[in-house]
């Protein structure tokens, strides 16, 4: 993956520098700060200094196309003219952030009112004044319909526009690992589930990225390849990684283990970032049993970084790889129950669970049946980890468009259902009752991906750089 590019410019007015000796430099040294503090592994800046005529904004236009950003920051230092920022905006194509940022919380105004040369004073003015051209730009870019946001504080010690500044950036990179993202589909829907059919051409529009569709058959094949080291590398894996409940029959670890390094090895081979998959098997004893023991190892990829959804849930996969490309997990989930008592929801999932965002170590348990599926065999049972949690959906509308709803809530303790699934009780400011309406109000899935942390306002920030919709509703 290549590292996500961040553009960044100042700008300011050509005229200024002669009038005023000292300005431009000064100006240039915010300019460094600013770059300073943009940078972070994974990010690339790609910085193009001071813009101050229409000549050299067209020419930045020109050169953050070739650079391939993928967002850029415009830091307004001074007075400048909107003519020395059109051209470099519609040029490039990419969303852009006007940055506000005062140089000091306020001007000495004793020691300014003390200076005895009005032009110095003027200069000293014009260090300062980095609010002045921000309502012309505005004004130049709705004109222009060029969507922008703004991160208004100080150059220095300001903390929440900091934070603001840095949940642009990680909705940028994760707007590029999306577009870079190779989705693996496999197998089928799930018969009956209307609401998990999505239309992949509209994903891939608004996402980005590739989607591969892969055999169950290859998957199967490659099984017949693991040798039986390789098995018992991968059993002492699992006795490492899980808490493997002592009623494990020894053959479901290894049926297990046969199709976890299988299932790594198709993974590499399509280089697939995310998978989709549901299959029967009936009919084939082979497939059958590639998928009724796919769980562990889809849960030891969702854990890298691999996202796996079950019931061929394409929308799911993709919520679930946004929310992992954020760092905050991403676990596939829905409805369980509701706990009148507490005000919770339960939540949980068969199949896949994100380890990685687990409350003490995910157990593996046998299970004689998968309840509305084919076959047994192995399941892991955890809950999210106790603490602020987001739930994303990507929503496909009546519309034919994608949307975003995120709400944010508590993972807290209590009692869960035993059933060797994930399972967890959740709590939202707004009560469990206006929760459960709220969100289905929308119209989501009947899956959603939950993550650890409060992210709503950088899956907001993701969703203006992708030009789509996000609906919050806690």
């Amino acid at each position: 993956m290549k590292n996500v590019r961040i553009g960044l410019f100042g700008i300011g007015l050509d005229t200024y520098w002669p009038q005023f000796p000292g300005l431009e430099k000064r100006l240039l040294g915010y300019l460094s700060v600013v770059e300073g503090k943009l940078a972070r592994p994974g990010a690339e800046i790609v910085n193009l200094g001071m813009i101050d005529s229409p000549q050299k904004a067209l020419e930045a236009g020109h050169e953050f196309r070739r650079q391939d950003v993928d967002l850029i920051f415009l830091y307004v230092t001074t007075y400048a003219l909107s003519s020395t920022v059109l051209p470099v905006v519609q040029r490039a194509k990419v969303p852009v952030v006007i940055l506000n940022l005062s140089p000091e919380a306020a001007i000495d105004y004793a020691a300014f009112n003390a200076m005895t040369d009005r032009t110095a004073m003027t200069g000293e003015w014009l260090a300062h004044c980095s609010a002045c051209p921000v309502p012309e730009i505005a004004n130049v870019f709705q004109r222009a319909h060029i969507p922008f946001a703004q991160a208004t504080g100080k150059l220095h010690d300001d903390p929440v526009c900091w934070n603001e500044i840095d949940a642009w950036i990680d909705a940028a990179r994760v707007a590029h690992v999306m577009a870079h993202n190779r989705l693996g589909l496999m197998g089928h829907y799930y018969n009956g589930m209307l609401d998990i059919a999505s239309d992949t051409t509209l994903q891939c529009a608004t996402f980005g990225g590739h989607i591969e569709i892969v055999e169950v058959d290859e998957l199967a094949a490659l099984r017949r390849e693991v040798t039986a080291a390789q098995i018992a590398d991968r059993v002492a894996h699992f006795q490492k990684t899980f808490a493997v409940q002592p009623d494990c029959p020894p053959a479901e670890l290894e049926r297990a283990a046969r199709t976890s390094v299988a299932l790594d090895r198709l993974v590499a081979a399509h280089d697939l970032g995310s998978l989709a998959y549901y299959y029967m098997g009936t009919g084939n004893t082979e497939n059958e049993d590639a998928i009724s023991s796919i769980i562990l190892g889809t849960s030891l990829l969702t854990a890298r970084g691999i996202p796996v959804a079950g019931e061929y849930e394409v929308k799911n996969a993709q919520a679930m790889k946004i929310m992992d490309s954020f760092g905050t997990g991403g676990s596939f989930t829905e409805y369980y129950a509701m706990d009148w008592n507490a005000d919770v929801v339960l939540m949980g999932h068969d199949g896949p669970g994100h380890l990685g965002i687990a409350e003490g170590k995910t157990k593996v348990r046998p299970l004689g049946v998968y309840h509305g599926k084919v076959g047994r065999g192995l399941s892991v049972e955890m809950s999210v980890k106790h603490g602020p949690v987001t739930l994303l959906s990507v929503v496909e509308t009546a519309g034919g468009k994608l949307k975003l709803l995120v709400a944010e809530g508590e993972s807290v303790p209590g009692p869960i259902l035993e059933i060797g699934n994930t399972n967890s009780r959740y709590s939202f400011s707004i009560g469990a009752r206006r929760f459960v309406n709220d969100w289905n109000a929308h119209g989501p899935a009947h899956h959603c991906a939950v993550g650890i942390g409060h992210i709503a306002h950088k899956i907001e920030k993701l969703s203006r750089i992708l030009g789509i919709e996000t609906a919050q509703i806690c």
